[in-house]
């Protein structure tokens, strides 16, 4: 449990705005360890890829069960601190979360993303909402002992239909940042949103560090100079290698 604390210690103090986390999503040990091998801070797994990899598709399709056996396996191979995509915590009502969460962190986790969006249903849980269940998986995690990072997403710009309404989507984002931090989260994370200055505007006004997920030409070093504190990859790793293989597959055969 002490080696757990520490590094749930060294996880949280990692996400700084003038010097963020750089986090290449993996969905395995096999690629937990190549990206602790390449020099990595921490180890994140993204849920599309654990389910992808699995046979299943994203949005908790993949068991919980099975999802706790391949976490299992990645925190068993690596030294680094890992940080689990919880999608929306297996669960609706906040008790369950609180229970998944702790069944999470006995594994040896230090951190997860955890969503507002409802897996079951259209839209996302209304802010009181989430908030309970955040607040559940709060208390969880500090029954354990460990500070556990848990890490807030919202999916209001994911869902958006287009980019130009991002702008109209930022306040809702924040009244979301500010309940979500009241009830114990520790970062914000806004998937989507990949214009410089609403994500400066995000950056600015949150109380949390902020995550984003870059996509493909995006300048990192220009998200540092927003303010992003967190900087991840989602499916795209997973994404390229599957390619890369079936490429290779094809010309082979």
């Amino acid at each position: 449990m002490t080696a757990q604390i520490e590094k749930a210690k060294c996880f949280r103090s990692l996400h700084k705005p003038s010097n963020p986390l750089f986090l290449y999503n993996i969905w395995d040990a096999g690629s937990a360890l190549a990206v602790e091998r390449a020099g990595s801070k921490a180890v994140a797994t993204s849920s599309w890829s654990v389910a992808a990899a699995q046979g299943y598709a994203d949005g908790q399709e993949l068991p919980f069960e099975e999802m706790l056996a391949v976490v299992t396996r990645i925190a068993k191979s690596v030294q680094l601190p890992v940080t689990v995509d919880f999608e929306g915590g297996y669960a609706v009502d906040p008790e369950t979360v609180g229970q998944n969460v702790r069944r999470l962190l006995e594994l040896g986790i230090v951190g997860l993303n955890f969503e507002d969006q409802i897996m079951d249903g259209p839209g996302l849980y209304g802010v009181e909402d989430q908030a309970a269940r955040i607040r559940a998986a709060r208390h969880s995690a500090d029954s354990t002992g460990v500070p556990a990072f848990i890490n807030a997403r919202t999916d209001v710009f994911l869902k958006a239909d287009q980019g130009a309404a991002h702008a109209d989507l930022v306040e809702e984002a924040l009244v979301r940042e500010k309940a979500y931090a009241a009830a114990g989260a520790d970062g914000f994370f806004v998937p989507g949103l990949t214009d410089d200055a609403l994500i400066r505007r995000v950056c600015d006004a949150a109380t949390m560090p902020v995550n984003v997920m870059t996509t493909s030409g995006q300048d990192v070093h220009r998200l540092t100079e927003l303010g992003v504190a967190r900087i991840s990859l989602g499916p795209a790793p997973y994404i390229a290698l599957i390619s890369a293989v079936e490429k290779e597959a094809n010309a082979f055969l």
